[in-house]
């Protein structure tokens, strides 16, 4: 019963995490540079977009490593 609940805990609050990283993650590459669509400003979102990439791989392995 115990093993059972600490389980349910466990996925419970993972799904919290994982919903709260990715909707900050979400939110922050959404946010942008604004303004015109310039080459700096299109460099900058694909810096941008690689960064949400890294930050959401290394999520994954931190939670994997958690486990």
């Amino acid at each position: 019963m115990n093993r059972f609940l600490n389980q349910m805990m466990r996925q419970l609050i993972n799904r919290l995490t994982n919903r709260g990283i990715n909707s900050g993650i979400d939110y922050m590459s959404r946010r942008g540079s604004g303004g015109k669509a310039t080459p700096q400003n299109r460099q900058q979102a694909k810096v941008t977009r690689d960064a949400v990439k890294r930050a959401r791989q290394a999520a994954r392995i931190t939670r994997r490593i958690g486990r």
